[in-house]
């Protein structure tokens, strides 16, 4: 069973939630009205340098992704691919599913120009740390974040 990947329309918020939700992180932070995020979809829809992108398994979406493209000045005026809200159904985990979105991913960088992948993924996910390590992606800054609410 082989994953396609597309980007995501909004008749996808609804699955695409129930992946964000599928995990201790998840489940206690999101929440909102799905009006919430489907205006958060149309906005991220709208921007050229933005897509969600879902993986369908068997006519089910299994797997999420949100792909910014940065333009920059450093690194030479480089382009850079920000990869957040990753997510592979349960059920699914373990499965080389998370591969297949990292080379999406790396496609559609490339695709785009870019010359750098990066990501920050919370600091308590042990087993992902050592998964993004695997396929090549170094812990080389520390982030910060500021709640602004």
């Amino acid at each position: 069973m082989s994953v396609r990947f597309r980007i995501a329309t909004e008749a996808d918020v609804p699955a695409i939630l129930a992946l964000l939700t599928d995990d201790v992180l998840g489940a206690g932070r999101e929440g909102a009205a799905l009006d919430t995020y489907m205006a958060a979809f149309r906005e991220v829809d709208a921007d050229p340098n933005n897509a969600v992108i879902v993986g369908e398994q068997d006519g089910a979406i299994v797997t999420t992704y949100h792909l910014t493209f940065i333009p920059g000045l450093t690194l030479q005026a480089s382009k850079r691919a920000q990869i957040e809200g990753v997510r592979v159904a349960g059920h699914l985990r373990g499965q080389q599913i998370g591969e297949a979105m990292i080379a999406d991913a790396e496609v559609r960088a490339r695709g785009a120009g870019c010359t750098l992948m990066q990501l920050t993924m919370n600091k308590s996910r042990t087993d992902t740390a050592r998964f993004y390590q695997r396929l090549g992606f170094t812990p080389s800054h520390i982030g910060y974040k500021r709640d602004l609410t």
